[in-house]
């Protein structure tokens, strides 16, 4: 049975979700669809009620391979973190989700990976819906803190998902186009890392699954993210 959510968190998502509704582009997505997230994000409420946070922290918000990053904490020194992933998330359904996720941490940065809206399932979106609701997601950032950096991480390649690579890719290139044009917002390009001499993807860099990364894949992760990172701060 789902989790019943507590009286706060329906009613911030409900509101986000009335106004998100009333906007054209987002009215296919059904309730239904996103039902299976709530416990988690109920989760993030609960650690925010209970929880003391850096008032300079970066939020790390987005998919599974967020949720994963064991040692993000430990990785991201001297930087203090706030570790916001969920396991399946689609922008489709993040954004429903941001503004209870961002709370009302006073943040220093965003960082960002979503990887899940062309999987190769049907109900995947085309690359130019993502790009929409990227750019919905980056909004609510800026409703809450227009000035901060925000960083997109590319979708990595993956042996699991290489069938649908040509428009994952494209997606990668339409996100970073518009950070490009876009001030504060910034695109993390790790794909070149990721892809052996042959062009494909590095499968010791996984896990089992060929989508999650193991240690290893982690580690080059950290040293291309946390580099940006500190290239913003410096």
């Amino acid at each position: 049975m789902l989790m019943k959510l507590n009286h706060t968190l329906f009613l911030s998502i409900a509101l986000v979700a009335l106004f998100l509704n009333s906007c054209s582009p987002l009215k296919k997505y059904s309730a239904k669809e996103r039902e299976w997230a709530y416990p988690e994000i109920e989760a993030f409420e609960h650690l925010d009620n209970t929880q003391t946070y850096a008032d300079d922290a970066v939020l790390f918000i987005g998919s599974s391979s967020i949720r994963l990053w064991k040692t993000l904490e430990t990785d991201m020194k001297p930087y203090a973190v706030i570790q916001r992933g969920y396991g399946g998330a689609h922008f489709r359904d993040m954004v429903f989700f941001t503004e209870s996720i961002l709370a009302n941490h006073p943040l220093s940065m965003v960082v960002c990976f979503v990887a899940n809206d062309i999987s190769g399932s049907p109900n995947d979106g085309t690359p130019k819906e993502v790009l929409k609701l990227f750019k919905y997601f980056v909004d609510q950032v800026r409703a809450k803190h227009p000035k901060i950096p925000i960083m997109q991480i590319a979708i990595t390649p993956t042996k699991s998902r290489w069938k649908v690579w040509p428009e994952i890719k494209e997606v990668n290139s339409l996100i970073k186009a518009y950070c490009e044009k876009t001030e504060n917002l910034y695109f993390i390009d790790t794909v070149p890392e990721f892809l052996d001499e042959n062009g494909q993807p590095k499968p010791e860099w996984f896990v089992e699954d060929q989508l999650h990364l193991n240690a290893k894949g982690y580690e080059m992760w950290n040293r291309i993210i946390k580099g940006e990172i500190e290239k913003e701060k410096s």
